[in-house]
């Protein structure tokens, strides 16, 4: 709220300052009429435009964030200028150009910290620098800041003195600490600045209070020059803030309430045309080589030389003539003034109403005032997911993206509430809708295909993922999610090579968050199977046993023991019985430590069969099966959909080998312990 309220006193009214200076009289209104009038049409169209294509606003907001560091750099030489021509200085050519160029460094290394990385702001453009070659640049320039300020400053101080020139080098100094200092804070935390935060920020607040300071001596002497004996301060500033009210307020309000527009949206399109308006008008009004601007500023005496006469200051010759026109009456300029603060207040009103996240009522007041607002209803949005309103939280963002459907975050959010209310449909359709503006994004590419695959549409699923993996090919979980769906499929070969390229990912991103914990691991198991059912047997034995060193590095004896299992499958498939029985047996030691009773008991099935394909004796193998249908029906975790199959097809096998059996059933049944540990411990000569 605090900062907000300087906004109105300082950032606003310093807008309406130039407003005031060029259009305040037919002279000056002429003189710059480039920028009153042609430029000015142009940015108004922009504005329309920016309105009409949302896809317009991230580069005309991105060129604001970069100008203002320069526009404030700008000012800040200005001053530095003026004062040291005030002090008496005779700053040559090659000082003045030593200050110019330390101040171009300052600015320059500000906005290669802004191009440094990827911006997390979806309306700042970045170039996305690597902080590996920013870093020496910024540290160049930090250096020729300090060694070009000392090569400017150095002979003035030697031929004024430090006390003479104190004023130019406190503007020195503020550049520094606008600047420099905040970059190298930033190298030492390897903390990146907020663009928006920093240049529209505290430092705005900054820049404006200084150029408020200056724009009101200006316009004192300039009345007192014309012999405008009226000419007041306080009506000055109230004016300034009337007019930054109009400016950045008005606009917004209107087209939200009119024309049901996202209010937060046409804000911000409005505060980065004024200010680009604005540092191309005061980059022309503000010209010390101008004899006006030179006289007013720098010198000192209470005629300034060169001033322009009252009757051309003013060319409405008569007192009279003004009072004609209704648009210049002083009631209506009171009245307007008056209107324009009321509705100041009611902004802030509306602000602090819709600041207060944790009070649901005062956002629903603040919504009340203006509905067309997307970020106030998520704000609503949060609030009411906190109180448990899950239900009206998925209502709110769903009006949010109404407003704004171009916010891919609000998009995203309404999508994220809508699963956690279970209302998967929707969050579905949804990302549907989501895709047809943001065809791109790969978070809802990725989403959309887990919703299909689970409502029960594969072939969108797989399409989906497929466009994630064009979006960006290093991304492991489209990789992953296709993998299975191809697995599903029986198509081995396609999922083979989305295995190989979620283990490439895998493999050079040791400890990211996106692979979880084991994932690597079943990944190199399911890519060894696919290989084996393809024909590459020497690939898939490679890849079982890769599959067993990352188990027992993960200490996993869960994953180890299936990846033994598969193998010794594989090993048997291709006439090794004896490795085979090796795998099989290092398999079930690994199960009991596990303590997984479902893949435990079906080893024991598998380990059985692979005894009776290998005429090992008929109690042995059916010792195993027993052992697997105990395992079955007492697992907690059982499965009646999946393990149901599994324990039916057990009891046939095991009837089948009672029958074998015959007399030598009971026999067998009594003495299962000492068959299992035989039929564990048999070698692999017996194969």
């Amino acid at each position: 709220m605090g900062f907000y309220l300087l906004a109105v006193i300082f950032n606003y009214p310093h807008f309406m300052a130039t407003i005031y200076r060029a259009y305040h009289t037919r002279e000056n209104f002429e003189k710059y009429k480039i920028f009153t009038l042609h430029i000015t049409l142009l940015l108004v169209v922009t504005c329309v435009l920016l309105h009409a294509s949302y896809r317009l606003l991230p580069w005309i907001f991105t060129l604001y964030i970069c100008w203002s560091p320069w526009h404030y750099t700008g000012q800040n030489f200005g001053l530095l200028m003026m004062f040291a021509r005030r002090s008496g200085a005779t700053v040559t050519q090659g000082e003045r150009r030593w200050m110019h160029a330390a101040f171009w460094a300052s600015y320059l290394m500000l906005l290669v910290s802004f191009e440094t990385g990827v911006s997390s702001d979806p309306l700042i453009l970045s170039l996305g620098l690597s902080a590996k070659f920013t870093l020496p640049a910024r540290l160049v320039l930090g250096a020729a800041f300090a060694i070009f300020t000392a090569a400017a400053f150095g002979p003035l101080i030697r031929r004024m003195g430090t006390r003479a020139i104190a004023a130019p080098l406190t503007l020195a100094l503020t550049q520094f600490l606008w600047f420099v200092l905040p970059t190298l804070l930033e190298l030492r935390a390897n903390y990146q600045i907020p663009q928006t935060r920093y240049s529209s920020g505290i430092l705005a607040v900054l820049h404006s209070a200084q150029y408020i300071w200056i724009t009101s001596y200006f316009q004192q002497r300039e009345a007192r020059a014309a012999g405008q004996s009226r000419w007041r301060m306080p009506i000055y500033f109230l004016t300034l803030v009337a007019g930054g009210i109009a400016l950045f307020i008005s606009g917004p309000w209107l087209v939200s309430r009119i024309l049901h527009y996202d209010f937060t949206t046409s804000f911000l399109i409005f505060t980065a045309v004024v200010n680009i308006h604005h540092f191309i008008l005061d980059g022309a009004l503000w010209k010390l080589r101008d004899s006006r601007v030179s006289s007013l500023l720098i010198d000192r005496s209470a005629k300034a030389p060169g001033a322009v006469p009252s009757a051309t200051l003013n060319p409405a010759a008569g007192a009279r003539a003004t009072r004609r026109k209704f648009l210049t009456a002083p009631a209506f300029g009171i009245a307007t003034i008056a209107l324009l603060l009321v509705w100041g207040f009611m902004d802030q009103i509306h602000f602090a109403l819709g600041a207060d996240d944790e009070n649901l009522s005062s956002l629903e007041r603040a919504a009340s005032m203006d509905p067309y607002d997307s970020m106030l209803q998520a704000r609503i949005a949060m609030a009411e997911s906190r109180a448990g309103r899950k239900g009206d939280a998925v209502q709110s963002l769903t009006r949010a993206v109404a407003i704004n459907p171009h916010n891919a975050g609000l998009q995203h959010a309404c999508a994220r509430a809508m699963l956690e209310d279970g209302r998967y449909t929707d969050a579905y359709a949804h990302y549907a809708r989501m895709l047809a503006i943001f065809p791109h994004d790969l978070d809802a590419l990725v989403n959309f295909g887990v919703l299909a695959a689970r409502l029960g549409h594969p072939d969108d699923a797989i399409d989906s993922w497929e466009k994630a993996v064009d979006v960006d090919p290093g991304q492991p979980n489209p990789h992953l999610y296709l993998a299975e769906a191809f697995e599903q499929r029986g198509e081995h070969a396609a999922a083979a090579h989305h295995w190989e390229q979620f283990l490439r990912f895998a493999a050079t991103h040791q400890g990211n968050a996106a692979i979880a914990k084991g994932q690597e691991i079943s990944a190199t198991i399911q890519l060894a199977d696919d290989e084996s059912l393809t024909n590459h047997a020497d690939a898939a034995l490679a890849g079982y046993l890769s599959a067993i060193a990352l188990a027992q590095r993960a200490g996993d004896a869960k994953l180890e023991g299936l990846a033994s299992v598969h193998l010794a499958d594989l090993q048997e498939k291709r006439g090794d019985a004896k490795a085979a029985a090796i795998s099989y047996q290092r398999a079930l030691e690994l199960d009991g430590k596990a303590r997984d009773a479902h893949s435990e008991g079906l080893d024991w099935f598998n380990y059985g069969q692979f005894l009776r394909r290998h005429g090992q004796p008929d109690d042995l193998a059916y010792a195993c099966v027993l052992r697997a249908e105990a395992l079955l029906a007492g697992s907690e975790s059982f499965d009646l959909e999946n393990s149901g199959g599994d324990l039916t097809t057990v009891k046939g096998i095991r009837r089948e080998m009672e029958v074998r059996l015959g007399r030598k059933t009971a026999m067998a049944q009594k003495n299962v312990p000492a068959l299992l540990a035989r039929a564990t411990t048999l070698p692999p000569a017996s194969f």
